[in-house]
C-alpha cells in the first residue's frame, strides 16, 4: 500500500494486522516547532542517531504487531517535505495529513483522514521516537478488552508539590504535597476508540485547548481512562538533555542487536 496523499484524507485501506480484531491506526501529531528543545528545525524533524525523530516513532509504533495504518500529521506548509522525507525512509506506506495551527487541530485532521475501517485510534508523541512495539501493543489491547481510553504511565519517581504559580522569578507558595503513590507519569501512545476519541474532539473544540493530552479531553466527557504499564524508553524528548539520553539508549539497542 502506497499513500501520499497529502491535502486529503487517505483512500486507500489499512494494512492487514494478522488478527481478527479492530482495525488500529496510529495519529502522529508533528506539526509542533518544540522551542524547549533549541533553535532549529522542528523537533519531530531533529536527528537521533542520524535520523530524524519523526521517522523513529513511526518506526516504533509500525512494529506492532496489531497497527494496522500510520497518519502523520504534518507542518499545515510542510507536509510534501514530509511526505518526501518518509519515502526517503522506504515508508511509503504511511498517510501524511496537514495539520492545523494546534495540536487540537492537527488530531482532528488526522482523525479525518482515517477510513472507516479503523475502530481504534492511538495518539503517538513524535517526540516520544523510542517507544517498544509492546507497550503499545499493551495499549490496542486493553482497548480491545473494552476500555475506551487507555494511557500508558509510570509511578512518579519524585515527590511532587503543588504551588501557587508566578509569573516573575520569585518564589512560588507549596499548597500542597499529593499522594505520590496515587500519581503516574503518562506517556504515548494513549489508545482510544475512535467514537469516544471524535466526540471528545468535536465537543470540546470550541473550548480552546483546555486539557494538555487527548485523554484529559476524554476524562471531560465523563468517560473513564484506564492506565496500562508504560516504559522507560518511552520518554518525551523536550529539552537537550533528553536527547543526549536518548541517543545513549539507541547506542545501547543498537550495541544489543535490539534495533
Amino acid at each position: 500500500m502506497s499513500i501520499a496523499s497529502t491535502d486529503s484524507a487517505p483512500s486507500a485501506e489499512p494494512r492487514p494486522t494478522g488478527d481478527a480484531g479492530p482495525r488500529t491506526a496510529v495519529v502522529i501529531p508533528a506539526a509542533g516547532r518544540g522551542v524547549r528543545l533549541g533553535p532549529g528545525a522542528p523537533k519531530a524533524l531533529r536527528e537521533l542517531g542520524g535520523t530524524p525523530m519523526l521517522i523513529h516513532a513511526v518506526r516504533a509504533t509500525a512494529r506492532a504487531r496489531t497497527v494496522g495504518l500510520v497518519v502523520v500529521v504534518a507542518p499545515p506548509d510542510g507536509a510534501w517535505g514530509v511526505r518526501s522525507l518518509l519515502d526517503a525512509h522506504e515508508l511509503t506506506d504511511v498517510a501524511v495529513v496537514p495539520g492545523g495551527d494546534t495540536r487540537q487541530d492537527s488530531v482532528r485532521r488526522g482523525l479525518a483522514a482515517l477510513p472507516d475501517t479503523v475502530e481504534t485510534v492511538l495518539v503517538h508523541d513524535a517526540a516520544r521516537p523510542l517507544v517498544p512495539h509492546e507497550t503499545v501493543d499493551a495499549v490496542v489491547a486493553a482497548v480491545r478488552e473494552g476500555a475506551p481510553a487507555v494511557v500508558p504511565a509510570l509511578p512518579v519517581a519524585d515527590t511532587v508539590k503543588q504551588v501557587e504559580p508566578r509569573t516573575d522569578a520569585e518564589p512560588e507558595p507549596v499548597t500542597g504535597t499529593p499522594d505520590r503513590a496515587r500519581l503516574r507519569a503518562v506517556q504515548t501512545p494513549q489508545g482510544f476508540d475512535r467514537e469516544v476519541l471524535a466526540r471528545a474532539h468535536a465537543r470540546l473544540a470550541p473550548e480552546g485547548e483546555g486539557a494538555t493530552d487527548d485523554a484529559g479531553m476524554v476524562e471531560r466527557l465523563g468517560v473513564e481512562v484506564v492506565v496500562v504499564r508504560g516504559h522507560e524508553e518511552a520518554f518525551k524528548v523536550t529539552r537537550p538533555l533528553d536527547l543526549v539520553l536518548a541517543e545513549a539508549v539507541l547506542a545501547r539497542r543498537k550495541a544489543n542487536v535490539e534495533y
